[in-house]
């Protein structure tokens, strides 16, 4: 296993520090902007720091998805699409440097222009930015890409649109965003929004796009192929226009990917060892330290990589959906976490070597710590002291057991928490206050074994609380439907969370979010904490109020038992053919989709 280097912030200034310089006032055009201070790489630079420039062009790189799809439309609610089609088929007005906690440079903007304030933000196009067909970008289709996913598209655009109080052209190639409320991330969320060509959508509904119809973009690969439910190939466009671009310097050096589709990770899986698929992620350490051993590995024609990184842990488990009686108590909520027996499932899952997730920013300087809240960190609490959720401000630790298969004091625990709730045990039945008994939905997703297996020991514990969970397995656009529209009691989830967090907070757990169909609030929390802590993150000026406020949502978060968390992906873990390689300086963020195959490439060897 080769040694990496990590590509620091900056060289002279601590990750940590520099994610809360102090703003600069912005008043003329510039090649970039980073929510705190000034990006890292001058206008001249060469590449992001993270790709190699002289990387060959060429090769063939094929990635394996479990499930299916019907749709190659990302933008809009409807239908189960490739979760890669999004990243790899998509461009926006600036591109996000991985090396920064958020920090953006031009992309098909060539500048960007900010009031002192960041209440406006304007973009310059370059003229030679073109779609796919080789027509020019206009300010018109910018615009109509706004106003379009931002009212009618998928949910994940609508929060920042209801933020903009008008949009304009201000030049043949200017445009300005002008917004409604004071919010100093909008001006970069703004650079991230898609751009689709208008022409395509004249006298058309997008959200009744069939398969075939595929929303022409900038981006370097176009998709050209596809059969629904098997794959989806994408073409490195040889006249894609910014392919002369500092920013894209080193990267999408494949000639084509290809997104093969199998029935489930088994499968997925036996398709990797034949040689049918360039790569897996491993998310199992006990799998990745015993289940790697196949001929391929041993001849070396297969290569294990591990890939460091500095990112907040997120949060992966199984959520509790409190739209739902009776998830709507926190007591049966508690329970529902003390009977989840985490040290003797991790055990089982993957040997023990993988650490809990013990908060949702755990894992980095904005993690919550341990104990009463202090200080700053309590001041932001204090005007929320009536509906903070018990442990938020004295201290919440997750249930630990003693690693046995019974899990007995947790039992205990669990049963006083449901009984304070009403809940009593009648002939071996968990039965409520209406003498109904207690039984809970889980809805998992078709070719996800490992997650069916920690559900499998799950069940077996509510078992001996008389909890009835019923396990739906159903295919992927089953449960696109029935995660979008809340279908569940408790579901695998996972969010992850980057250093810099900021607007989509709201989109996972703020109010607004929880009565959105399709919405990322999957655990419908509606807290005027959460929302008031949010926003208390989103205008701080300066590193202690950010780490502060961030703390204090993360207790919030964490206290309020929504989520049941799993294990933490401390480092990435990627076994690829010895063909596909990458440079040694990795982004601060390590592994994840803006890195490969982004910064990968194809070579070719003895």
């Amino acid at each position: 296993m080769r040694p990496h280097r990590f590509q620091t912030i900056a060289r002279k200034t601590s990750a940590a520090a520099l994610i809360f310089m102090a703003t600069a006032a912005f008043s003329e055009p510039k090649h970039g902007i980073a929510m705190y201070g000034e990006p890292a790489l001058p206008e001249d630079f060469v590449s992001l720091p993270y790709a190699n420039p002289d990387a060959p062009k060429g090769g063939r790189f094929v990635t394996g998805n479990n499930g299916g799809f019907d749709s190659l439309n990302p933008y809009v609610r409807q239908g189960s699409v490739p979760w890669q089609i999004r990243f790899f088929a998509s461009e926006s007005l600036m591109g996000r440097s991985q090396a920064e906690p958020f920090a953006l440079y031009g992309l098909l903007a060539e500048t960007i222009e900010t009031g002192p304030d960041r209440e406006w933000v304007e973009f310059t196009l370059r003229p030679e930015a073109k779609f796919w067909d080789g027509t020019p970008v206009t300010v018109e289709d910018v615009i109509w890409s706004y106003e379009t996913l931002g009212t009618v598209g998928h949910p994940r655009y609508l929060g920042f649109w209801q933020k903009v109080e008008k949009i304009e052209q201000t030049g043949e190639r200017s445009v300005r965003l002008t917004f409604n409320v004071e919010d100093r991330e909008l001006a970069l969320i703004a650079g991230l929004r898609p751009i689709l060509k208008k022409a395509q959508w004249e006298g058309k509904d997008i959200n009744d796009a069939t398969l075939q119809e595929v929303p022409m973009t900038t981006s370097p690969y176009m998709i050209t192929d596809f059969e629904a439910n098997r794959y989806v190939t994408l073409t490195r466009n040889p006249d894609y226009w910014g392919k002369d671009l500092a920013f894209r310097k080193g990267t999408h050096n494949f000639d084509e990917i290809q997104i093969e589709f199998f029935g489930d990770g088994a499968v997925l899986f036996e398709a990797f060892k034949a040689g049918e698929i360039s790569y897996m992620r491993e998310f199992n350490a006990e799998k990745w330290a015993t289940g790697y051993d196949f001929p391929r590995v041993d001849s070396g024609d297969v290569l294990k990589a591990e890939i460091p990184h500095q990112k907040p842990s997120g949060i992966t488990g199984l959520v509790m959906n409190s739209r739902n009686a009776p998830l709507d108590d926190i007591r049966v909520r508690d329970a529902l976490v003390h009977a989840f027996n985490f040290e003797f499932i991790n055990d089982t899952m993957t040997g023990g070597r993988q650490p809990r997730i013990t908060s949702y920013f755990s894992n980095s300087i904005l993690g919550m710590d341990h104990g009463p809240a202090e200080g700053r960190v309590a001041d932001y609490l204090a005007p929320y002291a009536d509906v903070l959720p018990e442990g938020a401000m004295a201290g919440y630790n997750l249930p630990v057991s003693d690693g046995t298969a019974r899990n007995r004091s947790n039992i205990r625990a669990a049963t006083a928490l449901l009984a304070e709730a009403g809940y009593v045990v009648k002939n071996g039945v968990m039965t409520g206050p209406d003498g109904a008994p207690l039984t809970l939905d889980v809805v998992l997703r078709q070719g996800d074994n490992e997650t069916a297996t920690v559900v499998d020991l799950y069940k077996e514990a509510l078992d001996r609380l008389g909890i009835t969970l019923n396990i739906a397995t159903v295919d992927g656009a089953q449960y696109t439907e029935r995660t979008n529209s809340f279908d569940f009691d408790l579901a695998y989830y996972r969010r992850a969370i980057s250093l810099s967090p900021g607007n989509e907070q709201n989109l996972y757990w703020g109010s607004d979010a929880a009565d959105q169909d399709g919405s990322r609030n999957w655990m419908g929390v509606k807290s005027p904490a959460i929302d008031g802590l949010i926003n208390e993150m989103l205008n701080a000026e300066d590193q202690s109020d950010f780490i502060a406020a961030t703390k204090a949502l993360d207790r919030t978060l964490t206290a309020g038992r929504h989520v049941i968390p799993f294990w933490n992906f401390a480092i990435g873990r990627i076994a690829h053919v010895k063909e596909i390689t990458y440079p040694e300086t990795l982004p601060i963020y390590g592994d994840g989709v803006d890195w490969m195959p982004h910064s990968w490439w194809y070579e070719e060897t003895n």
